[in-house]
């Protein structure tokens, strides 16, 4: 098995550890503090995500792609200097955001937010910046090795220590209020993501081939032309995720100011906010994990095949991720639409968000492609051309949302479309980027088979749902729904050819009983 298959499929199942993981997490939180708590939740949660973008820089791209192409080369100082470089200049970025964050919460909480109470979830996740700025180098350095192991576990050890501790923290500071509850959650996150950094931390220590420490600031001095190497594929990284990241943090500003200017109150908004982006959206990203795994996988896959300018292996690895995450996100488009009311019902107790999700599902087998569209494009040296489609798409979102929420017509609803349409447009554009680059060959009978097999899945599951087990509780009545949907959807794919013989081969377990 090629390490790229072998990467990308273990980065699946620590992926969908990870989701189940963090479905339970958020299901938790809706139960423990509602929608107004999830609210808070998530209004605070971009501005994290902006600081930690700030303090990555984009490094984690280019540590792997730049790791993967010294180690082609079995240039070893090389790797270490760029840990070296890396761990200085994350390090001194943490050092400046943690305490602009804790400077800046009571500006953002009272005038930007305009909820006061989103401050306490502020100030409870600065202390994580500095661990997730160390823990991206690592994570980066091996999935540059493409060993996908460690990155893979960090990540299951942190969901599991995060929900081992939210029901219990959430509960003891749910009668203080809400927003202490809510903070009380993010520091969950924190604790997690410390324990997922001390066992990288450890991992390192026991494969590394060299020395970390040893002349430390030597390698920092005489690392410019690496740190120049590094940047000219962070810098264009940073600034896709800064835009997406700036985009986010605004985005509950615009929607609360929006909502506000369509006569809905503050408190109504941060609920109707808190459906959408807490409920709704995390269901519609569930298949992502798929999407990221081949993505983080591609960079160093597509890196080497660049080096040893192979162009034929660019376009079956990309061919091969694409298709796969057309199949995977047909699935769960075909459920979630199905089967939204039922799923919001039993994972939060109220079916509130799933209009969004019958909205907004057709169209996020867009979404499904964007991470590897994406990946292939830093593989290539074309992240500027990334991120600015991603500044494109970012405007154009903003100003969709701005629009139509701000109207009584939309409200709420012109947000999932706003929503929809940066992502569909960010998409478009970095595919026509990727062809301007290597030649792609476009299957449309494949692609027909794939929608038509969605839709035979569809209808199957609309029937099984509304006509057996009726009497049934509601989740065996999903179970069953969803069991026949998977089976069925599986087969017609197999039975259609839309998955190889030789590809299944090649994963592990499922080999064996081809061979």
């Amino acid at each position: 098995m090629s390490k790229f298959l072998k990467g990308t499929f273990i980065l699946l199942i620590a992926g969908l550890v990870t989701r189940v993981l963090g479905f339970i997490n958020r299901i938790v939180i809706a139960r423990s503090i509602g929608e107004e708590g999830v609210g808070l939740y998530m209004m605070a949660f971009p501005t994290f995500i902006l600081v930690v973008t700030l303090t990555q820089m984009g490094l984690p791209v280019a540590i792997s792609k730049n790791v993967a192409e010294a180690e082609a080369k079995g240039n070893f100082a090389e790797i270490k200097k760029i840990l070296v470089v890396s761990l200085a200049t994350t390090i001194s970025l943490s050092l400046i955001f943690t305490p602009a964050l804790l400077l800046l919460a009571p500006l953002l909480s009272k005038t930007l937010f305009t909820d006061p109470r989103t401050f306490y979830p502020l100030i409870a996740i600065a202390p994580v910046v500095p661990v997730i700025a160390i823990s991206s180098v690592l994570r980066g350095y091996f999935q540059g090795r493409q060993q996908m192991r460690p990155s893979a576990i960090s990540q299951i050890l942190e969901q599991f220590v995060r929900i081992s501790l939210i029901a219990v923290m959430t509960k003891a500071f749910l009668p203080y209020g809400i927003e202490y509850a809510a903070a009380a959650a993010m520091v969950s996150s924190v604790i997690g993501e410390l324990v997922s950094l001390v066992y990288l931390m450890t991992t390192f220590k026991l494969k590394k081939r060299f020395k970390l420490r040893k002349n430390f600031f030597q390698f920092v001095n005489s690392g410019k032309q690496t740190f120049k190497d590094l940047m000219d594929i962070a810098i264009p990284t940073m600034g896709s995720r800064m835009i997406g990241s700036v985009a986010w943090f605004f985005e509950p500003i615009v929607v609360v100011h929006s909502l506000a200017l369509a006569g809905v109150v503050a408190v109504e908004a941060t609920k109707q906010y808190g459906a959408l982006t807490g409920f709704a959206m995390p269901l519609l990203m569930l298949p992502s994990f798929i999407t990221f795994s081949l993505a983080t996988s591609l960079v160093p896959a597509i890196s080497e095949a660049n080096t040893q300018n192979n162009k034929k292996l660019i376009e079956y690895r990309l061919q091969q991720a694409l298709r796969f995450a057309f199949l995977s996100g047909g699935l769960a488009v075909v459920v979630l639409y199905v089967l939204a009311d039922p799923l919001m019902q039993l994972m939060y107790g109220s079916a509130k968000g799933s209009y969004f999700i019958r909205l907004m599902a057709p169209f996020f087998i867009f979404y499904y492609y964007q991470g590897p569209l994406q990946a292939v494009l830093q593989a290539l040296n074309l992240a500027r051309a990334a991120m600015i489609n991603s500044l494109i798409g970012a405007i154009v979102k903003t100003a969709v949302i701005f629009l139509l929420a701000s109207q009584a017509t939309f409200g709420i609803n012109g947000v999932a479309l706003g929503i929809i349409v940066g992502f569909v447009l960010v998409t478009v554009l970095h595919f026509a980027t990727v062809l301007k680059k290597i030649s792609f060959s476009f299957y449309v009978r494949d692609y027909v088979k794939g929608f038509l097999v969605m839709g035979g899945t569809a209808w199957l599951g609309y029937w099984v749902f509304a006509h057996l087990f009726l009497q049934e509780p509601l989740s065996i009545r999903v179970l069953v729904s969803l069991l026949a949907m998977t089976v069925s959807y599986i087969m017609m794919v197999l039975l259609l050819g839309l998955i190889k013989r030789d590809e299944l081969k090649r994963i592990p377990w499922v080999g064996n009983i081809f061979a």
